[in-house]
């Protein structure tokens, strides 16, 4: 290889890894953002007793949450995965244990807070804002509600029913 080939040759090597290296643009990032969401709720299976939530970090995404059924788990990642710029996806999603007690729990849960007048209204849109992640007699709730007062309230409903271990109320407040 003469020395003109050589140093054209590492040139083109120089560019590689430094297109490797290159912070994804905040409006590719975005874009991901806005599909993977679009994506996670559009799921056939998805519930108001899974929680999926995500983290984009240039062309990677993370999956991460609680779910059901275990095809709710495969068809987030293989859903994300499709999608144009991803390159890796980490699915650390929990496939909840199956428990006939836990199922139970979950109706009555679902009841308590999504039956009563003052937060019926979160009952209306087809994804439900308040999800309710139950494990082994331990519930968590995730989503988003519109005040602090309804934050409380879906808390002390989901206290009263019985067989809850735990109730972690994680609702967020939006503003």
């Amino acid at each position: 290889m003469n020395v003109k080939a050589a140093a054209i040759s590492l040139m083109l090597f120089c560019r590689l890894v430094a297109a490797q290296g290159q912070a994804v643009s905040p409006k590719a990032e975005e874009r991901i953002q806005k599909e993977v969401r679009h994506e996670l709720v559009m799921l056939p299976f998805l519930s108001v007793f899974d929680n999926l939530a995500f983290k984009v970090e240039g062309y990677n995404v993370t999956l991460v949450g609680a779910v059901t059924k275990p095809v709710t788990k495969s068809d987030a990642e293989n859903a994300v995965k499709r999608i144009e710029g991803v390159e890796k996806v980490d699915d650390q999603i929990e496939v909840l244990p199956t428990s006939p007690s836990d199922d139970r729990l979950r109706v009555r849960l679902y009841r308590a807070i999504y039956g009563y007048s003052q937060l019926q209204r979160y009952a209306l849109p087809v994804v439900k804002p308040i999800r309710i992640i139950v494990k082994n007699g331990r519930v968590a709730l995730e989503g988003v509600v519109d005040s602090e007062n309804d934050k409380n309230v879906a808390g002390i409903r989901a206290n009263s029913v019985s067989g809850t271990f735990e109730v972690k109320n994680n609702l967020q407040v939006v503003k």
